[in-house]
């Protein structure tokens, strides 16, 4: 008894395998339960989440020392010796809140997907594997383990697409699989060239590949080929035309999972090998990605107001917000990087929550055009509420995370020793305008939606408002976005000190 004991409360106990495992696993069981049990199917899927939330965040409370910024719960087990092939999972303070994200919003994905009753248990178990799979590429600590999990969470996302999405869900889930699979042609090449480079055997350790250097023109070669494949996921312009296609067809419990997880994989992935491990070319592509970076906040926050389609306005906004992420990363400064983790977090929440709420509103009204809608304030007021509160979320109102990690992301790219101050001042202002651009298309999206008085008017003007499961997924994403609004180190913290070790390693030594 007391072996059992230890085992589970020391860091030998392959604690990440268990939950990366655990959801695919678990969700193959529904194939089992009785084929007219809808009810039973969803609350089955919704307790693996859950329970699956809890073990990872016991996990990480335990067994996850902040001050640390090594590896932490490091599993390596050898898989295929035919070519030296490990099962290598580890966590850091970059993987952390990433994979606490991707908990969060798929058990509440889960609970916005209860109105689905057809092919109820394909539905959730695609629901898990999806589960599986980003938190596989978020612990992975090998190079092709790291393209497998990329890989095999694709499949999920093109079946819910092509099987419960919209009229156009077919053009839109070959357009997604398309874009997707064509970058990851990129990161495999990039994969396989960086873990065979130099050595008759392949290296895919990333803390040997850390360590290792290359000549400057392959390095820039393998930055090139990895930048595409997560500038397809992230997105980056002018690779991101899947997206809003994506997300005007999809179930809005699958565009929760794309807008809150999906496209933080590209960020992630940027951070973790383009940044960790080729630093120099990142040193070099820096100033084009915050170039990049700025011409996307302007370009989407524009081409958002100009959607008619109420869920495409959403999605060009997400497109707009990754705009940070990438001026953060390129800005190579402890705060600018902060900056752009903190709003991976906080934009996965905000994301998920506004296409949430989209999808409650069509479960009602069944329009998607912002010009045939108007008035739904009185029939619907605590959608609308929870509605105009996340939309000044999104626009960075103070006191919500979305300010806190803009203005942190402002902070970096001035205090960045990298740049001239004409530069910086230029780049600050551009952004600037992005931000004003953003309140104008938020504002004008809540104002077609509930204001004036063409469906208050209408013969069935009266919708049913958000019911207790409706109002409980809202204000479980609204609370941590106000939460993180007011008291930013808590995710700070989390990832603090990794960003320093990177920087020190990488760029200062």
């Amino acid at each position: 008894m007391v072996q059992v004991y230890l085992v589970f409360t020391t860091n030998y106990f392959p604690w990440l395998t268990i939950i990366v495992f655990l959801p695919i696993s678990a969700g193959s069981l529904l194939f089992f339960l009785p084929h007219k049990g809808n009810k039973l199917i969803k609350w089955y899927t919704i307790c693996i989440c859950i329970f699956e939330l809890l073990l990872t965040t016991y996990a990480f409370c335990y067994h996850f020392r902040l001050d640390d910024p090594l590896i932490q719960l490091a599993e390596d087990y050898k898989w295929i010796n035919f070519f030296d092939f490990y099962w290598r999972l580890g966590i850091d303070g970059l993987s952390i809140g990433p994979i606490l994200l991707t908990g969060f919003i798929t058990t509440l994905a889960t609970l916005a997907a209860w109105p689905v009753t057809r092919d109820s248990r394909l539905f959730h178990f695609l629901m898990l594997a999806m589960y599986s799979g980003q938190i596989g590429s978020f612990s992975s600590r090998d190079l092709l383990l790291f393209f497998i999990m990329w890989e095999f969470e694709l499949i999920p996302v093109y079946l819910l697409l092509s099987m419960w999405g919209g009229k156009k869900r077919l053009y839109s889930a070959t357009k997604f699989i398309l874009y997707t699979a064509g970058g990851s042609v990129f990161l495999l090449i990039g994969v396989l060239g960086l873990g065979l480079y130099g050595s008759n055997e392949p290296t895919l350790n990333f803390e040997t590949l850390a360590n290792q250097s290359y000549p400057v023109a392959l390095e820039i070669i393998f930055y090139i080929g990895f930048l595409i494949a997560f500038a397809v996921k992230s997105p980056i312009i002018p690779l991101h035309t899947w997206l809003p296609d994506t997300h005007g067809e999809a179930h809005y419990s699958t565009c929760m999972l794309l807008a809150g997880i999906l496209l933080k994989m590209g960020a992630y992935g940027l951070v973790r090998i383009n940044m960790e491990l080729l630093p120099h070319a990142h040193s070099i592509f820096s100033p084009w990605l915050i170039i990049v970076g700025t011409m996307q906040i302007i370009y989407a926050a524009s081409t958002s107001l100009g959607q008619r389609n109420l869920k495409k306005r959403i999605a060009y906004s997400s497109v707009s917000h990754m705009g940070f992420i990438i001026i953060g990363i390129g800005s190579i400064t402890d705060t600018g990087l902060n900056g752009a983790i903190l709003q991976i977090i906080s934009h996965g929440f905000i994301g998920a929550a506004l296409f949430f709420l989209a999808g409650t509103s069509y479960d009602r009204m069944r329009l998607v055009y912002l010009d045939e809608m108007g008035g739904m304030a009185v029939s619907i007021p605590k959608i609308f509420t929870m509605f105009s509160i996340l939309s000044m979320a999104s626009l960075a109102l103070p006191g919500m995370s979305g300010f806190v990690a803009e203005l942190i992301v402002f902070f970096g790219i001035i205090t960045s020793q990298k740049y001239f101050l004409m530069p910086k001042i230029l780049i600050t202002f551009v952004m600037a305008i992005g931000m004003i651009l953003t309140p104008i298309y938020s504002l004008s999206m809540s104002r077609q939606m509930f204001y004036g008085y063409k469906l208050f008017n209408a013969p069935s003007s009266y919708f049913f408002d958000s019911g207790p499961r409706e109002l409980f997924v809202s204000i479980s994403i609204f609370l941590p976005v106000l939460g993180i609004g007011i008291y930013p180190d808590f995710v700070l913290s989390l990832s603090g000190e990794k960003v320093e070790t990177i920087l020190y390693n990488y760029f200062y030594r």
